[in-house]
């Protein structure tokens, strides 16, 4: 262990508190190179740890930083970082899961429900004075309860939206994922009540089609129009994982033919949405700006574990949540 105090480079804003931990044991400088690459680029050049999220964090960064000791992201998701330069450099890799999976959750949970009822679209009828009458069947939603939910992923967060689907709205749960989740011992309230899935059968099955899966070489486009076209004619499709997970021509395609009914997205291959894209202003779109977690309380907490896993790393400890470059 160490008490000696080294340099840090914050490249996203933390809460004050946090900053004030980090500044109570170590120099910190704060450079955010979507603002300000020159002052970044100088602050690499001592940096013995890094804190931030939503910057690529590529080999070339990591070349500029020769003291570099440990990255860490105030995220979940970890496709922002080089993992072979780091692992190469035996530099610490940290990450942020567990803190957020109830309130993406939340979240996805929310567009689920929100593109199935239409509430979007019908807020907007109320807010633009074109409610003039009772609406008829054209404007009908369709029920969320009792239908039946398939999730591709089911990590942490793909169990806390099961638990919600079956447990709150009776809805019966497929999963699939490389291999099948011990739920006795993971998630003892799903035993009965989630399955694992072939995709094939999932697809064919479920009314709402739930994406939560990491993006890895493997992944990238796997929602293609091969597997758009094998979804129930009139399903739901919502992400909630990677933007790139899904070929997003493809999923317009499949809108405008009629075959799904809506998509309900907080996630994109290019984030902010470009303006030109058409899934801004899809009629049977509901996008959001990547607000998964983005909720007072958990961005805190995120931050808080990140600055934790900074501090015990650079103490020579290991930190509560470390992600295995050496697998990717």
């Amino acid at each position: 262990m160490s008490d000696a105090r080294k340099k840090v480079l914050v490249f996203r804003a933390l809460p004050p508190d946090q900053m004030a931990r980090l500044q109570a044991a170590h120099d910190v400088s704060f450079a955010d190179p979507k603002k300000d690459h020159a002052a970044f680029d100088a602050a690499l050049a001592e940096a013995q740890g890094l804190i931030g999220s939503s910057f690529p964090i590529d080999a070339g960064v990591i070349a500029a930083a020769p003291k570099l000791e440990v990255v860490s992201s105030v995220s979940v998701g970890v496709d922002n970082y080089d993992l072979a330069a780091l692992h190469a450099r035996n530099i610490v890799l940290a990450h942020t899961p567990g803190v957020l999976d109830e309130t993406v959750a939340d979240t996805v949970f929310a567009l689920l429900m929100a593109t199935s009822r239409r509430v979007v679209e019908l807020a907007a009828l109320v807010r633009e004075g074109r409610w003039d009458r009772n609406i008829g069947e054209d404007l009908f939603g369709f029920d969320v309860h009792g239908k039946t939910l398939g999730l591709l992923g089911f990590g942490r967060i793909g169990q806390a939206i099961a638990r919600r689907a079956a447990l709150g709205f009776g809805m019966p749960v497929l999963y699939h994922a490389r291999r099948p989740v011990d739920l006795a011992t993971q998630a003892p309230e799903l035993q009965g009540r989630a399955n694992h899935t072939p995709l094939p059968k999932l697809l064919a099955r479920a009314d709402f089609v739930v994406a939560m899966l990491p993006l890895t070489p493997q992944t990238r486009g796997m929602v293609d129009a091969a597997l758009l076209a094998q979804m129930k004619p009139g399903a739901i499709f919502i992400n909630g994982g990677r933007g790139a997970t899904v070929d997003e021509a493809a999923l317009l395609a499949a809108l405008d033919s009629g075959r799904l009914r809506a998509a309900g997205l907080d996630v994109f291959a290019r984030e902010p949405l470009p303006l030109d894209s058409r899934l801004r202003t899809h009629p049977q779109v509901t996008p959001l700006p990547h607000i998964g977690s983005a909720t007072h309380e958990t961005r805190h907490a995120m931050a808080a574990l990140a600055v934790s896993n900074l501090l015990d790393a650079l103490a020579g400890r290991r930190p509560a949540a470390v992600f295995d470059t050496a697998a990717s």
